[in-house]
């Protein structure tokens, strides 16, 4: 594949729907950062929920409206990335509880981002965005979200009491985000492979 000529013929498709969804995500970052630090929990959720929202129906978008573009493929999983890292530090700051699920999640990330820059090194397409990746995603922000109501936004209501059992459910969220983000990170460690294989036997063909 000719990654350059790929980029090239989607110099049209920057603002698609799928892509300005993404956007979106990038810019939400900036103000869920904003109100997380100064302890305005409600409308950093909603900048979080809308980001959660846009990225649930981005894909779909891009199908349905025949808007698939190779930008896009790249773009989604920055945003993704971005946005995760920025609620992950957050969150650890006011709940530590979350901190191993973080660092498995920048693993993770960091190795994706690794693979990815091997891929296009070989001027090959790294994949799109897979749907366990999306469902560990989507776990991480149900986790997240829950234990941030449950943690610091309903604590400061008068006569709110805490529940003695919810730590209990924080740790079983967030380990079962973390056995998906793991499962994630072996299927897309599959693909990274493959591709490899599959180049390094098409170059072999060439030389015979």
């Amino acid at each position: 594949m000719d990654l350059k000529k790929e980029f090239q013929l989607d110099r049209k498709h920057i603002f698609t729907v799928p892509n300005i969804l993404s956007y979106l995500r990038i810019i939400l970052i900036a103000p869920f950062v904003g109100f997380f630090v100064v302890d305005e929990y409600v409308p950093a959720a909603i900048c979080l929920i809308a980001s959660a929202l846009s990225d649930c129906v981005d894909g779909f978008l891009a199908r349905k409206l025949n808007q698939v573009t190779q930008l896009g493929k790249m773009l989604d999983p920055v945003a993704d990335k971005l946005t995760l890292l920025a609620v992950g530090v957050c969150i650890c700051i006011k709940e530590p509880i979350v901190i191993p699920t973080i660092v498995i999640m920048m693993i993770k990330d960091i190795a994706m981002i690794i693979g990815a820059s091997v891929l296009i090194k070989k001027g090959l397409m790294p994949t799109a965005s897979k749907w366990y990746g999306k469902v560990g995603t989507v776990c991480f922000y149900v986790s997240v979200t829950v234990i941030v109501v449950f943690q610091l936004v309903l604590p400061q209501f008068e006569g709110f009491e805490p529940i003695p059992w919810f730590p209990y459910v924080s740790i079983t969220l967030l380990t079962i985000t973390t056995i998906i983000m793991l499962y994630s990170l072996f299927k897309y460690a599959q693909i990274f492979r493959k591709m490899l294989r599959d180049e390094k036997q098409k170059e072999t063909l060439k030389k015979d």
